[in-house]
């Protein structure tokens, strides 16, 4: 049976529609990307893209940022330019409850991860280029998602066609800058991409430092982010029109004796503000988590450190109870075919009391606020502690040792009053080094203690024996 003509039209006329929506699709990336409302003439803008086992953190990163802008009510939007892979339940949250404008783009290809020294956590990183697609607007702040605002910062848009911070004398930092959106710009960025321009570092530091490579020699803006002129360098005022293309951008961070607009934590990327470890290593890091606990709150991992909690406390109970008796000490086995089971039991009892303290950063969600995760740390570190102990009748104060160390290690990090960082560092290189004998001491009595309770067969019956003599490991 054949289909009638008009069947046949609105197939011909579904399939046009659908052939120009997919060359919509394909030209946006090259004409620039369009917003459906735009409230603002400037804009905050960051990134998210997948593929990394970091993808929840720098989600969670990213919405801290936009909220900190939300609460300064910025005269500008909010965008955030997002791969086609992040997750749907992710870019809702981001709109509808951030307040954010979602850009959804395809992953730019990068062609330098044949690099030596290409980092693959970089390969996204590209994507930053985007930026410069938003065309509906006059200037664009590029963010990482590790940047913090504290105070309001649109002083930035009066910058030329791009300005960038310094964080040494050659590289300046793509952590945050300042562009002006340009069609042309952005194509002729894709097409030195596909063409292999030079990139240092195969990402987008390198790729974006090399495309302005006499930034330096430029004037140089400096906006008063903190309300004064602090180091007598010239004032741009408001509405002033520049006539250079770009700017070297001078941005102060008063840390920590005055007030900081704009708190940038790049460094080690295990020692990023929301991982609860970070503090008090990293200081500033407690801002970023009462900033979260002020916007977006830490509902969604108080079910996993609910749970987590009352294992550490039943594990705890458990080996309490199941606490071998050492009223009667079993006689010595003189077989000496079971030295080598008595070896495997001493890595067993090592491996355990290593494992105390090591499973629960692998296993406490790597987002809750410090104090909780460091509370929680120790818990479940006691709790697994407890097991070597009982199982292996350890002195227990000896075992407890190193935990108190890092207990000691993390106050003396936390003290506020130290005048400069190197203070800070030599009293924590003070504690270690006071500390350090007497870690190693408890380390040779628990070693010790171990090794006469396989002299004395505490574990093991002689292997003749069919069974064990009675009140042995009776348990209380």
């Amino acid at each position: 049976m054949g289909w009638s003509g008009e069947r046949r039209r609105h197939v011909v006329t579904f399939f046009r529609v659908l052939l120009v929506l997919l060359a919509v699709v394909q030209t946006t990336a090259f004409q620039g990307v369009k917003l459906k409302k735009k409230e603002h003439r400037n804009a905050y803008a960051t990134m998210m893209y997948m593929g990394t086992p970091r993808d929840y953190e720098f989600y969670v990163a990213t919405r801290v940022l936009i909220r900190s802008l939300v609460n300064l009510q910025v005269d500008a939007d909010l965008i955030v330019i997002a791969s086609l892979d992040v997750p749907l339940r992710w870019v809702r949250a981001l709109e509808e409850e951030d307040g954010a404008k979602v850009v959804r783009v395809e992953n730019l290809n990068n062609p330098y991860k044949g690099q030596e020294n290409f980092d693959k956590r970089f390969k996204l990183t590209l994507n930053k280029l985007y930026a410069w697609s938003l065309v509906d607007y006059d200037r664009v702040v590029m963010l990482d998602a590790d940047n913090l605002f504290l105070q309001k910062t649109d002083e930035l848009f009066q910058c030329g066609q791009f300005c960038a911070v310094f964080i040494n004398p050659c590289i300046f930092h793509t952590g945050l800058f300042v562009l002006q959106p340009s069609r042309e710009v952005f194509k002729d960025m894709v097409h030195q991409l596909e063409t292999g321009k030079e990139n240092p570092d195969g990402a987008d530091q390198g790729f974006i430092g090399a495309y302005f490579p006499d930034l330096l020699d430029q004037p140089m803006f400096h906006p008063p982010l903190n309300g004064s002129n602090l180091d007598g360098q010239y004032r741009l005022p408001l509405g002033y029109q520049m006539d250079a293309s770009y700017y070297y951008l001078r941005l102060r961070w008063r840390v920590p004796c005055g007030p900081n607009s704009v708190i940038t934590f790049p460094g080690a990327l295990w020692l990023k503000p929301w991982y609860w470890w970070s503090w008090p290593v990293l200081p500033l890091g407690i801002q970023w988590h009462e900033n979260r606990r002020q916007t977006l709150g830490y509902a969604a991992e108080m079910p996993v450190i609910i749970v987590q909690s009352i294992i550490f406390l039943g594990i705890l109970a458990m080996t309490h109870l199941a606490r071998p008796s050492i009223s009667k000490l079993c006689y010595r086995n003189s077989d000496k075919t079971t030295s080598l089971i008595q070896t495997g039991l001493k890595f067993m009892a090592i491996w355990s009391i290593l494992a105390a303290y090591i499973v629960p950063f692998a296993i406490i969600p790597r987002t809750i606020h410090p104090l909780v995760g460091w509370t929680l740390y120790f818990l479940g570190s006691t709790a697994l502690s407890s097991i070597a102990i009982n199982s292996f009748l350890l002195p227990a104060i000896q075992v407890f040792v190193p935990l108190v160390g890092i207990f000691g290690s993390l106050l003396v990090m936390a003290y506020p009053w130290y005048p400069n960082g190197v203070v800070r560092a030599l009293a924590v290189f003070g504690f270690a080094f006071c500390y350090a004998p007497i870690a190693w001491g408890s380390v040779g009595k628990v070693m010790a203690r171990l090794q006469v309770s396989l002299e004395r067969e505490q574990f093991l019956p002689k292997l003749a024996e069919s069974s064990p003599p009675s009140g042995f490991n009776k348990l209380y």
